[in-house]
């Protein structure tokens, strides 16, 4: 006989219940009014990349950009799946890594991330770079990307470690062309050598060496003749120019007695520079000299520590004793193309070449 009682104190308590939950908010984390979801699934890919699951992190990311087209996270999350890539390494991560930065740096060029991929982009290469007297193409790829850091993001944080890792690939690189141009001179093919010695000094004046380039060039021009006089003369004035305490700056002064021209002053500046140099040069020790025959990257210690690297890409030399043409000689003037006004001329005029020709008269 109570349970009609009953009943009415749960209806009771339901209907009040009711009410409550009617008016509470709803807390699920789905919903289109939140950000949660993709930051769920963005902070579990980082947590999968800082732990070395790279592929599980790219599912993960690729969902939530496929999932959350307007997401916050879209950006970040496609720079992550290129740093997946890049800390994966080798050669099929190195160029999944590279184009997706390079993407990265097309679709979001304001973002200050897009200066980190950047630099990302001159490490992929740079550490993939070979000694000077091996295949320079690493080398050159990654001397176009320091190039675009400094180019393209010249105010951030990355600048000042991409100008360095500029000069140390260029210190390679000149030292490649050093070595061809020794090559040639000790062959005796001193035209050859003089402008590939020259070549590697006016492309990258910071190169260590650049004082012996300069050496080696004046007298691949003494050697070939009195002809090169004036290019000798030139050459030994640079070398006691711009590298005033080089070893070989008192033998060019001496050549340049021989040839009975002037000795040009020293540059303060050059010689600032030198001097700066000479004192922060590192040396390598006894280890690393005995173990460099079985390293694959170079050594960059001899590259220079101050100076604006090169940013012009390198012009191709033509060698001296190539004969330049005369003023009058070939075609003057300039070769232009133009439509066809009357293109029914093609069809009704005579082609000359049916005309029949002339019978040749008879002996």
């Amino acid at each position: 006989m109570h349970f009609p009682k009953l009943s009415l104190v749960l209806s009771a308590t339901l209907a009040v219940s009711s009410c409550a939950f009617k008016h509470k908010k709803y807390e699920n984390p789905i919903t289109s009014q939140t950000q949660q979801p993709d930051k769920i699934l963005f902070d579990r890919a980082i947590s999968d990349l800082e732990k070395g699951r790279y592929e599980i992190a790219r599912i993960t990311l690729n969902t939530l950009m496929n999932t959350y087209e307007s997401s916050e996270y879209m950006a970040k999350a496609k720079l992550a799946v290129a740093d997946a890539w890049y800390r994966e390494g080798g050669a099929r991560g190195r160029a999944q890594a590279e184009a997706d930065y390079k993407d990265f740096i097309l679709f979001y060029p304001t973002m200050p991330e897009a200066a980190e991929s950047q630099d990302k982009l001159c490490m992929i290469h740079y550490k993939q770079m070979d000694k000077p007297d091996r295949d320079p193409n690493e080398s050159l790829r990654a001397e176009q990307e320091c190039r675009n850091v400094l180019t393209q993001f010249p105010n951030s944080k990355f600048a000042p470690d991409a100008e360095q890792r500029l000069r140390d690939i260029q210190e390679i690189l000149a030292d490649s062309e050093m070595r061809v141009g020794d090559f040639y001179h000790r062959r005796g093919s001193y035209a050859s050598a003089a402008n590939r010695l020259g070549g590697a000094v006016d492309q990258y004046p910071l190169y260590s060496r650049a004082d012996e380039a300069l050496w080696l060039e004046g007298d691949s021009y003494t050697r070939l003749g009195p002809r090169f006089r004036q290019q000798a003369g030139d050459t030994y004035a640079r070398l006691v120019r711009d590298y005033p305490l080089s070893d070989f700056a008192d033998q060019a002064k001496a050549r340049l007695k021989t040839l009975e021209m002037p000795i040009p002053a020293a540059d303060p500046a050059a010689e600032a520079r030198m001097r700066f140099e000479k004192e922060n040069q590192t040396h390598p020790g006894m280890f690393h000299r005995l173990t460099g025959f079985i390293r694959q990257n170079p050594d960059t210690g001899m590259a220079a520590k101050s100076g604006a690297p090169q940013m012009s890409a390198p012009k191709q030399n033509i060698p001296v004793t190539v004969p330049v043409p005369g003023s009058q000689a070939g075609f003057q003037g300039d070769v232009t193309v133009t439509p066809v006004a009357d293109p029914s001329a093609l069809e009704n005029n005579p082609d000359a070449r049916q005309q029949p020709q002339p019978a040749k008269p008879k002996p």
